[in-house]
């Protein structure tokens, strides 16, 4: 089978594009043909993976015109459906570059639509109010009035909206990373929508925790990510865990007026940021952590981080929202907890931090459920079926 991905993005900096990796790795050795078009934008980046088509894309100035209505999209990819013919076209992240120009050339090949966040029913992908609140409103007005985009952002977004509408139903099937994701697409863009968990490696156990108390964050330093809940939750933890450390991987905004709460908790020495490391340094870091820590205050769409964490046999404390909630298995894989509740997620760190055989307990079941649902092969596997009864389809209808 001759599978194109579409994806905004080819640099393998984020969970979406790492997930694209994976599948395209996956599929290849399958014995499929997968070629992938991206745009441009970041490839000078970290990580390039080297598409084998793409048009012009950017991360500067005029980004939200171009991800509304992006010409160089569609003459790109009718080139690349010339050159490769393929059999079914997998689109990812098409929004925040390549734009809805390229839906229309989508009418005549069998086309999946695998949404990864929210960002087909929210223009900011996060379904969250800047006061950090989750925002139960469908796009729209709302999002000029709630403040989440200023005029002249909005203006071009609802038109990307208008168009996304108007050419939604050239996609054959759609799929989501997880209950939660699927849940909104249905509400706000279309439905069915089929459940397709992400999956990771498989890799060998870590072969034991660090000799002292150790949590672990990753990912980016925003916000939404709740590090700030996090550094709160364990400066009450140290002040009766006199060993317990913490280490942050990951750089961002909020990088410095995170290190200065640290300051300003009196835990700075004991909260190690490590910046943007690459994966095998980040595994390094992380891989003898008792816990790692997913603190999101936003509905995650999935939680890449968590299944990570699993697979490498480490307990996981996480927020009760969007995927986290079918990750975590609470009290045997790790704790849910109310994003945003310093308190709660201080009293699960304590437990976990203070309980050396609980922490092996629950990271060894982490990894029994990571290897039953959560592998890439598994993810595959599913992906396919997606693929066959598309294809299926399309042979009734011809």
């Amino acid at each position: 089978m001759r599978i194109l991905i579409v994806h905004d993005y080819a640099t393998a900096t984020g969970g979406a594009e790492i997930m694209n990796e994976v599948l395209v790795e996956g599929l290849r050795r399958r014995g499929h043909e997968v070629r992938r078009f991206t745009s441009t934008a970041g490839l000078d980046q970290l990580e390039p993976a080297s598409p084998e088509y793409t048009c012009r894309g950017t991360t500067g100035r005029w980004r939200t015109i171009l991800q509304s209505a992006n010409l160089w999209a569609p003459t790109a990819l009718r080139r690349a459906l010339r050159q490769f013919a393929p059999d079914i076209l997998h689109v990812r992240i098409y929004q925040t570059q390549l734009s809805p120009l390229i839906l229309p050339v989508l009418r005549k090949v069998p086309s999946l639509y695998h949404e990864v966040w929210y960002r087909a029913a929210c223009p900011t992908g996060n379904k969250l109010l800047p006061d950090g609140r989750s925002c139960t409103q469908p796009a729209g007005r709302a999002c000029l009035s709630a403040g989440c985009l200023p005029l002249r952002d909005w203006i071009p977004l609802m038109a990307q909206r208008h168009l996304d509408r108007r050419w939604r139903n050239v996609f054959r099937a759609a799929v989501a990373n997880s209950r939660a994701t699927a849940e909104v697409l249905e509400r706000e863009w279309t439905a069915p929508v089929t459940v397709v968990p992400n999956g990771v490696p498989v890799v060998e156990p870590r072969e034991r925790l660090s000799s002292d108390p150790t949590a672990a964050f990753v990912g980016r330093l925003v916000r939404e990510k709740g590090i700030h809940i996090l550094i709160r939750a364990f400066a009450r933890v140290s002040a009766s865990n006199a060993v317990a450390t913490l280490d942050v991987v990951g750089d961002g905004p909020e990088r410095v007026p995170l290190e200065m709460l640290a300051a300003q908790l009196g835990v700075a020495r004991r909260v190690r940021f490590h910046g943007h490391q690459p994966r095998a340094r980040c595994e390094e870091i992380v891989r003898t952590a008792w816990v790692q820590v997913v603190p999101s205050l936003w509905a995650e769409p999935f939680g890449l981080v968590a299944v990570e964490a699993m697979m490498r046999g480490t307990a996981v404390v996480a927020s009760a929202s969007g995927g986290l909630s079918d990750i975590v298995r609470d009290t045997h894989t790790g704790v849910l907890v109310a994003p945003g509740d310093v308190d709660a997620l201080a009293g699960a760190l304590d437990r976990v931090l203070g309980n050396e055989a609980l922490a092996r307990q629950w990271g060894a079941a982490g990894r029994t459920v990571a290897l039953v649902e959560y592998t890439s092969e598994r993810f595959i596997d599913r992906i396919l079926a997606v693929y066959s009864r598309i294809l299926e389809h399309a042979d009734r209808s011809s």
